[in-house]
Formats: structure tokens, sequence, C-alpha cells
């Protein structure tokens, strides 16, 4: 007899456990195709025969496409059903990798670039829904470890598979090995997962003024933060343009979804305390995983002067520690307040942004363990909170769409993120170049000796030629000081914004269970 308390929890079984299993699988080479591909950027476009300007289209492509799936997903998840939706995904992921492994053409390319990352984008919340609504409680936080450690483990090797496959194979590889793992986890998603059903009514009330309006808001949004930085921002004609189109479509979309009775994405999700608070640590989270993703292969290429495979080696050092500390996290998240770890967690990471802060051009593997080392357990002590106290209170209703939302947010950092550091790596190289050119100007006795024997030097081998390539070498040190100066800089940036944050964590309230059927969470 039914009563006014949930008839029965979730209970883990071995088929609930497998199709979760598949679709973590799923998630990890959705996530793990953005940075497996921007470790190889130059190989692909030495054998597409691409400009410089075009092959960055191979990640904005696939950005862009994402970022806008991804709230989509909670509507598409609640008509489709995570079963039909998820394996739509996955095979039209794998479906697109060839495409991408066969193309001839830059065009091409790009093309299916956008078709696998609008595809992919459905894995990934529907993992962190699942994650929040078929395990029971007492499970919920080392299910959410696991599930934290593949979103933040995934960009962190990254570059480190990337590196392996274009060494050893070639960088068509890259996508051919999705192929196996995408047919698998197909198959075992509509083999094993059954957890909901299908309401295709839903599909007749799809608001195609939503979408669209998601799509120019989103997808502009993303454009102006990837190549802002790149084409001077609004000096930009394209950029201006596409930032205001960005505001324009983001308040008819608001406008939008706030009116309709069944709108595209539910944004008021964010009414929920817990549920706003965690998604800004999750955008937070996203400003630091990107961004430091994204310096340390720049620091490593461009200053030591390493290849994809090196550079790879070298940070895998995070993914290492992020494997070692997610049990350790799922154990401690079972009893104590999400809100402490979030903390130590935030303010781990802080610090290991100020131990990169005496960054010199010798740096390497050894200097880099510890901070690197830092980073990989904060970003694993934060990940695991944070989603916790954003989907831990909400009812399952809500889940899916909420968790379209949660990774929205996390996405959004880390382009907010990158936009920001690339400016701020930028103006401070212009800055310190300047400074640094004052130093060795002609008529300064500490240059003049430099320059005569750097000159001494090279004639030997130069001959006549000497003082040219003394003068070439002391302007390239210059620049590569200046830019290790802006490096350092921009780690001291980071690890104030973090410290900062921490200051935030009592916002949140500490999460109480959302009742198994329904309710809780507002």
């Amino acid at each position: 007899m039914a009563g006014p308390q949930p008839p029965a929890l979730p209970v883990m079984t071995p088929r609930r456990t497998l199709g979760f299993v598949a679709m973590a699988v799923g998630m990890f080479m959705a996530i793990l195709d953005i940075q497996i591909v921007s470790s190889s950027l130059t190989e692909i476009q030495a054998g597409l025969s691409a400009s410089s300007q075009e092959i960055s289209w191979v990640q904005t492509a696939y950005l862009i496409a994402e970022i806008i799936m991804i709230p989509l997903s909670g509507f598409l998840g609640r008509a489709l059903s995570t079963r039909y939706l998820f394996a739509i995904a996955a095979g039209g992921f794998t479906i697109t990798s060839i495409g991408c492994a066969s193309s001839s053409s830059i065009g091409e390319m790009i093309a299916w670039r956008a078709a696998q990352g609008f595809i992919g984008g459905g894995m990934i919340p529907a993992v962190f829904a699942a994650a929040f609504t078929i395990f029971p409680p007492n499970r919920r936080a080392m299910v959410s470890a696991i599930v934290g450690l593949i979103a933040t483990l995934a960009p962190t090797v990254g570059p480190t598979i990337g590196g392996y496959l274009t060494n050893i194979f070639s960088w068509h590889w890259l996508f051919l090995v999705n192929v196996i793992p995408g047919i698998c986890v197909t198959l075992g998603v509509l083999t094993f997962v059954d957890w909901d059903k299908p309401n295709f009514k839903l599909l007749q009330r799809f608001d195609y003024m939503g979408l669209v309006t998601l799509a120019l808001f989103l997808g502009s949004l993303e454009y102006v933060l990837e190549e802002g930085s790149a084409n001077d921002w609004f000096q930009d004609e394209t950029i201006a343009t596409l930032a205001v189109v960005t505001v324009v479509a983001g308040v008819l979309f608001f406008w939008r979804v706030l009116r309709t009775d069944e709108p595209i994405v539910d944004v008021r999700a964010f009414q929920n305390r817990n549920f706003a608070t965690g998604a800004l640590f999750s955008f937070m989270l996203g400003v630091g995983l990107y961004g430091l993703v994204y310096l340390y292969p720049v620091y490593l290429a461009r200053v030591r002067g390493y290849d994809s495979l090196q550079i790879g080696e070298t940070m895998f050092v995070t993914g290492l520690f992020m494997m070692i500390t997610a049990p350790i996290v799922g154990r401690l998240g079972q009893k104590m307040d999400p809100r402490y770890m979030m903390a130590f967690g935030l303010s781990l990471f802080a610090l290991s942004c100020l131990e990169l802060v005496p960054i010199t051009k010798d740096w390497a593997f050894n200097e880099l363990f510890i901070p690197q080392a830092m980073r990989g357990v904060a970003l694993m002590t934060s990940m695991m909170p944070v989603s916790m106290l954003a989907l831990g209170t909400l009812p399952p209703e809500r889940m899916k769409n909420a968790s379209g939302l949660f990774n929205l947010t996390r996405n959004l950092g880390g382009a907010v993120g990158l936009a920001v550091i690339t400016t701020i790596l930028n103006n401070r190289w212009d800055l310190h170049i300047t400074r640094l050119h004052e130093q060795v100007q002609w008529g300064r006795e500490a240059a003049t000796e430099r320059l005569d024997m750097m000159t001494k030097g090279f004639a030997a081998t130069m001959g006549s030629d000497a003082n040219l390539a003394a003068i070439k070498t002391l302007t390239q040190s210059v620049k590569r000081e200046a830019l290790v100066m802006a490096f350092s800089d921009v780690f001291l940036v980071l690890a104030v914004i973090f410290a900062l944050i921490v200051l935030l964590v009592p916002l949140a309230q500490k999460p109480q269970a959302a009742p198994a059927g329904g309710g809780g969470g507002h």
C-alpha cells in the first residue's frame, strides 16, 4: 500500500551499473575529443593544407555546436528517454568521428566537427543526471566522485593521449580511436539503460523559436569568447556584430523560456539557492580546469620547445593525482559537509597557482610536478562537492534539465576563462617586452657587453653575419623572458581569483537529500 513516503529508493543493480558505465565511457569520449585534438592541430593543418585561420575552426566549430546541445539535452532526454537520446548521441558521435578521420579538406573537417560536437554534447549532462537519479543516496557521493573524475580527467589527459596517437600513428587516429568504444557504448546503452520512459508527446510542443534564440545566443557568445582575443576583440567587425547578436538573442531567449508553457530550457532551476551557487562554482572550476589545460601546453611549447608527446608526458601528473584522489574524495563525501571539502579544494587550487608564480624559462617536469599534483587533488576535491551541492538536492523530475544547465556553466566558465587568460597573457607580454627593450637599448653597458660576447661566440661559425645573429638571438631571448613574466602574472591573477572564490563558499547551504519521488530543493 502506498503511503505518503516514497515506496522505494533507487536500488543499485548490475544492469543499472553496466548501463551507467557505458554512459560514463561515452561522456569521457565526448569531453576528451576537445583536448585530444587541440594538441595536434599543427599536424591536422599540414594534412589538410589549411591556413592558420582555418585550422582554429576545427576546435571552434566543435565547441559552438556542443555548447548549444548541452542545455537542449534536458528537454530531449525527457522526450526521447535517456536510453534513446544517449544511443543516438553515441552512435552519431561514432559516425561523425569516422567522417572527421576521412576528411580530405578543411571545409569537410569543420562540417564533421560541428556535427560531432552537437551530437556528442547530448551525452555529457545525461551522465550527471543519471548519477543523482538511479543510485541510492548513500552511493551518490562515490558515483559523483567518479563522474567528476571523468569530467575533469578527460581534458587533463587529452594532450597526453593526443600526443601519443599522433606520434605513433597519425592525426587520423585522434578520431578513429572513438570508433570501437563508440559502438560498444551504443550497444551497451541500448541493452542496459531502461530506467526512464520516453514522452514523445513533448516533441509536438517543441519550441522552435526557443531553439533559434538559444543557438544564436550561445553560438555567438562562444565565437566571441573563442576568437575575441586573437582578433583584437571589438575592433574586429565580426566580433562586434556577434557580440550584439549575443545580447539581443540572449534577451529574446530568456523572454521566451520564461513565458512558454514547455520551455526548451527551464532556467527556473536557478531559483534553487544551492543549484545557483553550485552553478557559480562550476563556472569557476571551468575557468581553472580549461585555463590551466591551455596554459601549460603553451608554456611548454613556446618557452621549452616541447612537442605534443613531451607536453602530454609532462601534464600527465595532474591526471595521475586525480585518479589517486577520486576514491578518497568519494569516501569523504559520504561523511563530510561538502562545503568544507569545496573550500579546501578551491584553496588548494589557489595555492597550486601561487606555486607557479616564480616560474622561469628553465622550469620543466621536476619544477612543475608539485603544482600539477596539487592541481589534481584540488580539482577532484572541488568537483565532487560542487556537483553534490548543485544537483544533490533536486527532485528527479528536474534533474535532466538542471544537469544540462550545470554542465553549460562549466563549459562557459572554460570559454570565459580562456578569453580572459589569453587577453591578459598577450597584454602583459607586450608590456614586459616594452620594459625589457628599455633595458637592452644601445648605450646600456650590460646590454652592449652581452651583445659583444654573443657576437664573439657566433664569429667562428657565422663570420660577418655574427653581429646580426647575436642581435637576433638577444631579441628572441628578450621575447621569451617577457613571455615567462606574462605567464607568472597570469598565474598570480588565477591564484587571487580562486582565493576570493573561497570566500563565497558560505553562500551555499548544507545540502539535505531530496525525496526520492519528488519535491524538495526549492
